[in-house]
């Protein structure tokens, strides 16, 4: 049975303009140990800001180990490797593609699971969590400058979880670690430096078999709430995120409230939330609107129709990109994460989500999400997506298509 233990303090980070300055006075407050890992690390404009803090630890004699995704991530730049090298920065990259590869190695099924969670623990003392990469709010890599911020959110917790998050950490760093050192014929040497560094025990698992499982809202307000550290990976958690948002579901009685960027939910999850508002649960989706990626944008919207027949409420949020992966449910339980609710985070990627139990925070959350829907918000009319154009139509059968048989070819069942 999964415990929600009680923190210290919970702190909702709403953007990189909230979780940047906060994650900087944190690192710069370290004096043992500062572990981050990130799927995307940008080291221009607010990246770099985090990156010179960074190096700052590492100067004055603490722990720093880094590390990125290494598709999402491009290589530093060698002025950058340089000086993470000089202020003893140890910076690991996650399944690279193989060089000379490029995009081709993405046509191998293995290298679809990406390190996709967002985590940075300081001092096994506090954790920070959610879906804000190292990336300017105003910046997209693929779309260039931004007239908006993109909307997103984290959380910072002080208590115990952040241990339990900085032991999992140690262990990805260590397989990840073993893997170069196993192709280098260092192994032995690995194995001998992870021991010395403390870092012997399994963890991942640690207190999570019913991640969804609570004892009752919390009331001690944003400096007393319970949370828990739900991780995804491809061994013994494959469900668990999931598993966190049906079960919380299932529970529901009046609102549910989710914003998620990727949002491509399979049967059993769209089935929970139809019941939820067949049942007179007031469920309201704050989806993405902009074309981002063809993939994703197009795949959502066959998944659109059962959902609106049941009186889900959808919004497509446009001000900017949607960035945000969190849910707020009767205003006591949230999560703020990493995870879409997607084939990629759902089945194949390496994702961390935190789990409250708390009505201030929960009502915080709820509050900039429904600020969000109000002011940039879409609302869908079931009659006009019926209506839709016959070519877009043709679009998104395509896209959910072909994101149905990739999920075959990586021999998942959705």
């Amino acid at each position: 049975m999964n415990v929600l233990r009680r923190s210290e303090t919970l702190q909702l980070l709403e953007g990189g303009q909230q979780y940047f300055p906060a994650l900087i006075r944190a690192i710069d407050g370290a004096t043992a140990w500062v572990q981050f890992e990130t799927y995307i690390f940008d080291v221009h404009r607010s990246g770099e800001a985090v990156a010179e803090a960074l190096a700052r630890a590492a100067r004055r004699g603490v722990r720093v180990e880094v590390l990125v995704d290494g598709i999402g991530s491009d290589p530093l730049p060698p002025a950058w490797q340089q000086k993470m090298k000089e202020a003893g920065v140890q910076w690991l990259v996650y399944s690279p593609l193989a060089s000379g590869l490029g995009g081709l190695g993405l046509l191998v099924p293995d290298r679809w699971r990406r390190l996709h969670r967002k985590l940075c623990v300081v001092d096994q003392r506090t954790v920070f969590c959610g879906g804000i990469n190292v990336l300017d709010d105003f910046y997209d890599p693929n779309h260039g400058d931004l007239q908006a911020a993109r909307f997103d959110f984290a959380v910072a917790v002080t208590g115990p979880m952040a241990a339990e998050a900085a032991e999992a950490m140690a262990l990805l760093w260590w397989r990840v670690q073993a893997g170069y050192s196993a192709r280098q014929n260092h192994l032995a040497a690995a194995w001998e430096k992870f021991k010395a560094g403390g870092y012997g025990r399994r963890t991942e698992a640690k207190g999570l078999s019913d991640p969804a499982a609570a004892a009752g809202p919390g009331n001690a307000g944003a400096s007393g709430g319970k949370a828990a550290l739900v991780l995804r990976d491809n061994l013994r958690n494959r469900g668990s995120i999931e598993k966190v948002y049906r079960q919380a579901i299932g529970r529901a009685r009046h609102e549910i409230l989710i914003a998620n960027a990727y949002f491509v939910p399979g049967g059993k999850l769209r089935r929970a939330l139809i019941k939820a508002a067949r049942r007179g649960v007031h469920v309201t989706l704050l989806l993405q609107g902009r074309y981002e990626y063809f993939m994703q944008y197009h795949a959502a919207r066959p998944v659109y129709g059962a959902l609106l027949a049941a009186g889900v409420e959808i919004h497509e949020y446009e001000a900017s990109f949607l960035h945000a992966k969190v849910a707020v449910i009767d205003g006591h339980w949230a999560t703020v994460g990493s995870s879409n609710l997607d084939p990629l985070s759902l089945l194949l990627a390496r994702e961390a989500n935190v789990v409250i139990e708390d009505k201030v925070f929960a009502g915080e959350l709820r509050d900039s999400l429904r600020t969000a829907i109000a002011g940039h918000g879409r609302l869908l009319d079931p009659v006009a997506y019926s209506q839709r154009p016959w070519r877009q139509r043709i679009l998104d059968h395509v896209a959910h298509a072909l994101m149905r048989l990739a999920i075959f070819v990586s021999g998942q069942r959705y």
